[in-house]
């Protein structure tokens, strides 16, 4: 990974063991200052050794510190230029106007897409779409906020001609699953990935052969061991905004990456399915006074 560094960093940094948690936190806390900074240096700042910074690094898949520090100081030099430093991190009062909560949000949310555009995996999201193109059904299993954005992409292939079905409840994903074979497809989307009912969905599927997929913050989780395939999305916590609903623009974007990528690839087909599901509900569009 040589992009999207602090949104993976901030993701990832409270599953960290303490020692490269305490690297991550001297890096987040200042990441331009990280970048100018050599591997003693950083190491001193976090208490720790040049060896754990190294260990950090592999950690996100740099080979050492140098690639670590290119891609730091390319992100914050990205940031400045885009002027996005304006509201992220800054806390929402109550008592804060609200065009100043919604500088917040706007800069938090730029952020957290670019962050998850930059760490996407572009092959992976090709293998997952090739996968449901070719898939006879594709299984999207989610719950909670996870489940309607699961729902969301549910629509949107079966508005192109693919046989998606969304199930938010543990038993339908369960039954839904064990029907699926070789050839299928299992989605599943989880923000932290340990969200038993998707877990047990994606086994269940797994273990009959289908392609299984992992959405979820956190590559290194239980989740994604049981993957095929993972795509990974950035978080940005905010005020009134944690957890997997701070994830939920960034599940959005890379489910509509898979979406677009999967409309790609069914060019002819998508355009006339989008051709005739307008022309089916016109009639229920009140006409312009």
């Amino acid at each position: 990974m040589t992009s999207g560094a602090l949104g993976r960093v901030e993701t990832e940094l409270p599953g960290l063991p303490e020692a490269l948690r305490r690297v991550g936190e001297v890096i987040l806390g200042d990441p331009a200052e990280a970048a100018r900074s050599t591997i003693i240096a950083l190491a001193e700042r976090a208490g720790s050794s040049p060896a754990t910074v190294t260990r950090f690094c592999r950690a996100f898949g740099f080979s050492g510190y140098a690639e670590l520090r290119v891609a730091l100081a390319t992100e914050t030099g990205r940031a400045a230029q885009a002027g996005w430093g304006a509201g992220v991190g800054h806390e929402i009062g109550p008592d804060d106007p609200l065009d100043a909560a919604i500088e917040v949000m706007a800069a938090a949310d730029t952020r957290l897409i670019q962050d998850t555009a930059a760490g996407l995996d572009l092959d992976g999201v090709a293998q997952v779409a090739d996968a449901v193109v070719a898939a006879p059904r594709v299984l999207l299993a989610g719950v909670s906020t996870s489940g309607n954005v699961a729902t969301m992409l549910e629509g949107r292939l079966r508005r192109i001609g693919i046989p998606a079905y969304g199930a938010g409840d543990a038993h339908v994903a369960l039954s839904e699953a064990a029907l699926l074979k070789s050839g299928d497809v299992a989605v599943g989307i989880s923000h932290r990935g340990r969200t038993r009912e998707v877990m047990e969905a994606l086994a269940e599927a797994g273990s009959h052969g289908a392609t299984t997929v992992a959405v979820t913050s956190f590559a290194r989780s239980p989740l994604a061991d049981l993957a095929d395939l993972v795509l990974t999305t950035a978080s940005r916590e905010t005020t009134f905004r944690l957890g997997g609903l701070a994830a939920v623009h960034s599940q959005l974007f890379v489910l509509d990456a898979v979406y677009v990528a999967v409309a790609q690839r069914t060019y002819e087909r998508t355009n006339e399915a989008f051709e005739r599901t307008i022309s089916a509900v016109e009639s229920h569009r009140v006409e312009r006074g």
